[in-house]
């Protein structure tokens, strides 16, 4: 089974979060949710609170398949500022396995360098990522292990994508079909 990891810190983008958990769960994907800290319950940018799963600190990288940051502005900067996560990132990128952000949440893979040259994300982020390799064209773009998007309403296509890429285009469609997700290409 695959394994995604959600890490959640307050502030976070509760549609962006809920939308990837929900669709990866769909496609039988094991998702855990981390806490920055020990706090368990971690509150979202409009008020909605989350249990975790775990603390960013137990999570052991080798039985990661992938790692999925959502925005909120309080959330990415927390992401940025999180020396656990910051390490994950650079270490799943080292090994290769799969790195996902949205919304603003692509600043915090910038920070860690393993964001690469083609990315999309939330309107504005961009002039403090670097707007060289940036695309407002497309709702998710891929480049090398890296997957972003733009923001709450493209999060479910976003999840999609993550399906696509860790079990293939027969359970894509599946969940897609599912969903009625016609307008994610």
């Amino acid at each position: 089974m695959s394994r995604v990891l959600v890490p959640l810190a307050n502030g976070f983008e509760e549609i962006e979060a809920i939308n990837i958990i929900d669709v990866l769960r769909r496609a039988e994907i094991e998702v855990l949710i981390a806490s920055l800290d020990e706090k368990m319950a971690v509150k979202g940018a409009h008020k909605i609170t989350i249990l975790c799963d775990m603390q960013i600190r137990d999570v052991n990288i080798d039985t990661l398949d992938m790692i999925v940051l959502p925005g909120g502005w309080g959330g990415t900067l927390a992401l940025c500022d999180d020396a656990n996560v910051q390490h994950i990132l650079k270490e799943m990128d080292k090994k290769g396995k799969n790195i996902g952000a949205i919304c603003a949440a692509p600043l915090a893979l910038h920070k860690a360098g393993v964001l690469k040259h083609n990315y999309t994300c939330y309107p504005s982020i961009e002039e403090q990522i670097g707007k060289d390799g940036f695309s407002d064209e497309n709702m998710v773009v891929e480049d090398g292990n890296v997957m972003t998007s733009r923001g709450p309403a493209t999060a479910i296509c976003f999840a999609l994508q993550i399906i696509k890429k860790l079990k293939g285009d027969d359970k894509y469609l599946s969940v897609k079909t599912a969903l009625l997700a016609d307008y994610c290409s």
